[in-house]
């Protein structure tokens, strides 16, 4: 026990803390033999991602070493625990329903969901291990990651993804060049199975895709339904990869060859089938009624955006970067949703007035139960998450529905249904708000308080006008 004993630990405690975050209670220590005392004052933090958990464990034992040398007590708890941001809201889920509060189910297409969250299709529906962590963790349903017959076609790269974001590392925008499931059609039907065996009651739905041939289409959609998925998404709209077989957006984008494949599933499938449309097209809905018109139960809306990220100005090369070569990819995360509101706006408007009964997923941007509101504010029947559970992990359901019900209490909305669509009828043309404006200025001038000048007295109204000064009524 000497002053340079007590000061290397010190250091070594310190430096965990400034490298993984502080610690989530207080503990103040005293060191007799040192003559001083340190008190270390610790806030709740997150255990960085990534981080492995021995390296973690090693800022507990290095302040119980610490402690151990001055006689101080230790909490009970573990010092490291898992956290949450300052104010950050969270709620219990069981078995992905809210216990307390306004109700957030939702029933599309026949499908019950305990809420309006679904696992988009991506990476975080890549195998069997993250689809039952995010049923774990509350998600409404699941969207596995694309599948097609032939896996032997897909060849990922890697790095394949670049981000946006701010000097304080907040995650704005997201590119991917990342293609459909690589995995065996076998196994993830197998998975798929398994899945549906363990969850009979939670939503998987199987996103499909396949080359212009009908066979293809036709025996995917039966063993897929084998397995026990509760609907498909058709996938026509992821912007990269194998547009050379015309299989993504460079079908999504062809109208007759939407119409001919979509004719083909509707007569096969017996469940409900959602065709996900791609942004990168002039309007919307044309590719997305075509695919009503030939029977689709519900549209997805939308899929990423066509981007380059940027160029690396040091190295000169594109990103993400494969061996110093890139090709555009889909762009999402926050940065989209103003682009994705809008399409699924005019979505939404045509549901409403051309195919009643026909249903919206919305997707882009979501980041917060808050956007949610604002998906589901413009029609949309559930809100679909990919990035933000690649930013956030897969628990941030627990934050998304917590959010969505504050939102709810705030406008006394019980359930889902109350305020889906309610922002619908406040788009309109550009030259209707120039016609609103100028009604809205002429009631204000006829309702003007006051005469401005004494030639305004009359006198028939003089007592009327006289009344209309006084402020003390």
């Amino acid at each position: 026990s000497t002053n340079s004993r007590f000061t290397g630990n010190r250091c070594r405690l310190r430096n965990i803390l400034t490298s993984y975050g502080e610690i989530t209670s207080q503990i103040s220590l005293s060191f007799p033999h040192a003559k001083m005392s340190a008190k270390v004052v610790m806030q709740p933090a997150v255990k960085p991602s990534g981080m492995r958990a021995s390296r973690f464990s090693g800022a507990r034992v290095a302040s119980q070493k610490l402690a151990r040398h001055s006689g101080a007590r230790l909490p009970v708890a573990p010092i490291f625990a898992r956290g949450k941001k300052e104010g950050e809201k969270r709620i219990e889920l069981v078995n992905g329903a809210v216990t307390s509060g306004p109700s957030l189910a939702v029933e599309v297409n026949g499908l019950k969901m305990p809420n309006p969250f679904v696992i988009g299709s991506g990476p975080p529906g890549t195998n069997y291990k993250v689809m039952k962590k995010a049923f774990d963790e509350g998600w409404g349903g699941v969207i596995a990651k694309t599948v097609s017959l032939d896996a032997g076609q897909v060849h990922n790269v890697t790095p394949r993804y670049a981000r946006w974001q701010t000097p304080d590392r907040e995650v704005l925008g997201w590119q991917n060049i990342e293609l459909i499931s690589d995995r065996p059609c076998e196994t993830m039907l197998a998975e798929f199975k398994q899945l549906k065996e363990e969850y009979p009651d939670r939503i998987l739905i199987a996103s499909i895709m396949e080359e212009y041939n009908r066979p293809a289409w036709e025996e995917l959609i039966e063993r897929c339904e084998e397995a026990g998925v509760d609907a498909f998404e058709l996938n026509f709209s992821c912007p990269h990869g194998m547009p050379e077989r015309r299989m993504g957006a460079a079908m999504g984008q062809d109208c007759d060859l939407l119409h001919e494949v979509c004719g083909w599933v509707d007569k096969k499938a017996s469940i409900p089938v959602w065709a996900k449309m791609t942004p990168n097209i002039t309007d919307i809905t044309v590719p997305a009624r075509t695919t009503l018109d030939q029977g689709m139960e519900g549209v997805s809306a939308i899929n990423t955006i066509m981007s380059i990220m940027g160029i690396n100005l040091k190295t000169l090369n594109p990103e993400p970067c494969v061996e110093g070569y890139s090709t555009p990819g889909g762009y999402s995360s926050k940065a989209v949703k103003p682009i994705a509101l809008a399409k699924v706006m005019s979505i939404a408007k045509m549901l409403r007035d051309e195919y009643p009964g026909r249903t919206l997923s919305g997707i882009g941007g979501v980041d917060s139960g808050y956007d949610a509101a604002e998906f589901i504010l413009l029609g949309s029947d559930s809100v679909q998450v990919c990035t933000g559970v690649m930013v956030h992990g897969y628990d941030v359901v627990q934050r998304y529905c917590a959010e969505l019900q504050d939102f709810m209490i705030q406008h006394d909305f019980k359930s889902i249904d109350e305020f889906k669509g309610l922002a619908l009828d406040k788009f309109t043309t550009h030259s209707d708000l120039h016609e609103r404006q100028k009604a809205a200025i002429a009631a204000k001038k006829a309702a003007k308080v006051g005469l401005a000048n004494d030639k305004d007295w009359t006198g028939e109204g003089f007592v009327e006008e006289t009344d209309s000064m006084v402020s003390n009524k």
